[in-house]
């Protein structure tokens, strides 16, 4: 099977496991099993926007969901019956350093639920830790070798967290380390990991605000041999509408670019409006499919392909 993937993708993100018990439910270490139903029922609100916005018009081959197996209860298997793109994490949930959930059983997860596309969230700064980038490209290469034996698909969420000298550089500024330094960083981050054999189908990445970064980065992520069909989608980072809708509109003319995997910045208001009583349930659903499209016409207004 060859490397990369042909066709739009626009994917609602909601495999948060550590950070959302913490945040949205102030809930500390293992859930007890009511907790756990709980955060699973409110990620089935989430999955209820999404079929609302099936319902709406988003076309289904492009149409995706990002959920855990910890809280996705029988989610995964509603996508594929309606025919939606389903990506599911192998990653530890919380941890600086990448390494797989389920340990050596990894294999046996993923060919139990079937995923399109399995998904890792790894935080990868080439001037980091040497010792633990090293650890971490070993494991990721272990993980894309299987899949790509196995033919299934590897999506890889770069995060490029800036270390104590880099944003010293910028005077402490986060946003002038998210403009001046992280673009060049993340295309460092693809290079190394590709040198270390890690092939990756698409790259999930932070947003840029300049469309030359983001053409930048879909040649890196296209470079080398037989790499011409990767591809790269955005993520959201939790960052407001009008933030994101600048990703969007600068990557969605780069031949490359094919469309986003987006979460919090679609879902987060409307669930707690529901969790506090604010927002009826359907109400809710109703908000976040309307969020998820939202995002979608931005993009296709940009996009060229």
């Amino acid at each position: 099977m060859a490397l990369g993937y042909d066709g739009k993708l626009y994917i609602l993100a909601f495999d948060h496991r550590g950070s959302f018990q913490k945040k949205m439910f102030g809930i500390e270490g293992d859930p007890t099993p009511e907790e756990t139903e709980k955060i699973a029922d409110s990620k089935h609100l989430i999955f209820e926007g999404m079929l609302k916005a099936v319902e709406q018009g988003a076309e289904a081959g492009a149409t995706g969901v990002l959920v855990d197996e910890q809280f996705g209860s029988d989610i995964p298997e509603q996508a594929r019956e309606r025919g939606l793109k389903l990506a599911m994490p192998v990653e530890k949930s919380g941890q600086e350093e990448f390494d797989f959930q389920y340990g050596d059983e990894f294999g046996a997860h993923i060919e139990r639920f079937d995923p399109d596309f399995v998904k890792v969230l790894v935080r990868l700064n080439p001037d980091g830790d040497s010792a633990m980038n090293e650890r971490q490209l070993g494991r990721l290469k272990r993980l894309a070798d299987w899949l790509h034996e196995h033919d299934r698909k590897f999506l890889f969420e770069l995060l490029v967290p800036a270390t104590d000298e880099q944003l010293a550089s910028v005077g402490g500024d986060s946003d002038r380390y998210d403009a001046e330094l992280r673009p060049e960083l993340m295309r460092r981050a693809i290079e190394a990991s590709q040198h270390a054999g890690v092939e990756v189908d698409v790259w999930k990445i932070e947003g840029v605000d300049e469309q030359s970064d983001a053409a930048m980065l879909a040649e890196q992520a296209r470079s080398g041999s037989g790499r011409e069909g990767v591809t790269c989608v955005l993520l959201g980072r939790g960052a407001s509408t009008e933030i994101v809708e600048q990703w969007l509109r600068e990557a969605a003319p780069v031949d490359g670019f094919i469309g986003f995997a987006i979460g919090r910045s679609i879902w987060w208001d409307a669930l707690k409006g529901f969790l506090s009583g604010d927002l009826e349930r359907d109400a809710a659903a109703s908000q976040i499919a309307e969020n998820y499209l939202h995002f979608v016409r931005v993009y296709e207004q940009q996009a060229v392909h």
